[in-house]
């Protein structure tokens, strides 16, 4: 039987993540009273820490490659121009 993977919203990571930062509670403690690896917290406080607000945008990349989204459309127009061509 394959196990879910749990999802958690923007809010909930930027609040574990406020915590481990400021040193209210151990990264243990905070891990076992909200059900999430200590591993995992950990990550998210390096991602709050070095991204500030930028952190946890949602879902997918959170990095956009610029370039394929300038050279997709440019292929389709060539691709479309070929064709009335013929």
């Amino acid at each position: 039987m394959t196990q879910r993977r749990k999802r958690y919203d923007r809010q909930f990571k930027v609040s574990a993540a406020k915590v481990v930062l400021s040193g209210e509670m151990t990264v243990k403690d905070l891990s076992e009273e909200l059900g999430v690896k200590d591993s995992t917290l950990r990550r998210w406080a390096c991602e709050c820490e070095e991204m500030g607000g930028g952190a946890f945008p949602g879902n997918g990349p959170s990095k956009i490659n610029k370039d394929y989204e300038i050279v997709k459309p440019e292929k389709k127009v060539e691709e479309l121009s070929a064709r009335a061509r013929y």
